[in-house]
């Protein structure tokens, strides 16, 4: 309507390098699915999205371009349309086919999907909106549920968009990145651009007994169970001039006191850089727990965003119109990028409200691909059960292979489900 006010957001101190590099091969978007105990009626999902879409203020907008920066713009469209899934993963999303949001649902069989450019928020942002248009879709298919709990969000369900980066962040800090090359992972492509998915199911009980007897947390288990298979697949092109280096990225919320539902983390970087012949796999257990711990305080992570924050804020940086911007941000990028061999991302135990428990059987993310990092890992649970996700653009999976059979050896039960890209 003419003279209506159009409320708009600034991106946060992360969202502002995605739009800058994202494209058909380097798409920024992640997906978070949820499996329910019952198949999906695709006319309840849409209107579950319908309902939700409005009233999470973080989702129901549309990307602006700007003189000097990208923006946000409150997003009046009807809610994106829901199709059953026929392509692969994590493609771009394109807001002119996506009534201009930045977000897609699509669903198969008993999952339902969501799919998120990282601009608009990171993982924990994600989970709160699938959760509550999980709720919303369980309400209307269940009429009873929705007789008891009516239509309202959930009280865990934050609609806060501070920017965290800007709140917490200290004027004085030093450059923390990594620019040295690491070794890449290479490979045959998948046919047609194909997406290969690979899922591992584990009891966290079991997971947290042998991880406590090696001395390390979950997390760094697992992370140290890639670089071992990396490690002993590729022993003989890594160096210390080409280092295994895994990208770990850390919620900050904890660390401060945050509930914000923008991007609020950076990453830290575990380590193995070869110095003899020969490595144990305990070894590399200590080498990527003493590289994390290393990192992971709130005094170092304060340092790695107030970093990139205090260059944002700097007047002559805002003046410098946008293209000079991108092209700066973008040389930038492919810089650090390759120097990480993956990411592996741990988006923590996902937990639900009680009177929806009995619907829903588990929930998965993963990642898309990015420049030099065609094989990356998600780690999921719910209840008491851990997914440790590979996805991958190459056929060859010794890699994940290796890492599966490390876990088995330890005695760790391991159930495997792929998409079926490998079998055809």
């Amino acid at each position: 309507m003419a003279g209506e006010y159009i409320h708009w957001d600034k991106l946060d101190n992360t969202a502002n390098i995605f739009p800058v590099i994202a494209g058909e091969n380097m798409t920024n978007t992640y997906r978070i699915s949820c499996v329910l105990k019952e198949q999906i009626d695709k006319d309840l999902l849409q209107e579950a999205v319908d309902i939700v879409t409005p009233k999470i203020p973080g989702f129901n907008l549309r990307l602006r371009t700007g003189i000097f920066w990208y923006y946000f713009e409150e997003n009046g469209k009807e809610a994106p349309r829901v199709v059953e899934e026929d392509t692969f993963p994590c493609r771009l999303i394109h807001q002119s086919k996506n009534n201009s949001y930045l977000f897609r649902v699509t669903y198969y069989k008993r999952r339902i999907n969501l799919e998120v450019f990282h601009a608009l928020t990171d993982g924990m942002g994600g989970i709160l909106f699938l959760k509550e248009l999980v709720y919303q879709y369980l309400r209307l298919s269940h009429p009873e549920l929705r007789e008891k709990l009516g239509d309202k969000l959930s009280k865990e369900t934050s609609l806060n968009r501070e920017d965290s980066f800007v709140k917490n962040y200290k004027r004085r800090s030093k450059p923390n990145y990594q620019f040295k090359k690491a070794f890449l992972i290479k490979g045959e492509p998948i046919p047609y651009n194909g997406f290969g998915v690979i899922h591992g199911y584990m009891n966290i009980e079991q997971l947290k007994k042998v991880s406590k007897e090696r001395g390390l947390s979950i997390n760094e288990y697992l992370i140290a169970a890639f670089i071992w298979a990396t490690y002993q697949e590729n022993y003989r092109h890594i160096s210390d001039k080409r280092a295994i280096r895994v990208a770990v990225p850390v919620n900050l919320r904890p660390y401060f006191d945050s509930i914000t539902t923008k991007n609020f983390f950076v990453m830290v970087s575990a380590e193995f850089v070869p110095e003899k012949d020969e490595y144990t796999f305990d070894e590399i257990c200590q080498i990527t727990h003493d590289s994390l711990k290393s990192q992971i305080n709130k005094e170092n992570l304060e340092n790695i965003f107030s970093f990139n924050v205090s260059n944002e804020q700097y007047f002559v940086a805002r003046a410098i119109p946008l293209a000079i911007k991108n092209a700066v941000m973008k040389a930038f990028y492919t810089q650090t990028a390759l120097a990480n061999t993956t990411t592996i991302t741990n988006i923590g135990n996902i937990k639900v409200a009680e009177d929806y428990e009995p619907y829903i059987e588990m929930f998965h993310s993963f990642l898309s691909f990015s420049k030099g990092q065609m094989l990356k890992a998600t780690i999921t649970s719910y209840k008491d059960t851990l997914v440790y996700t590979y996805t991958s653009a190459w056929q060859d999976v010794s890699i994940q292979r290796r890492v599966f059979r490390q876990i088995a050896e330890d005695g760790i039960d391991v159930k495997i489900e792929t998409n079926g890209v490998y079998y055809e």
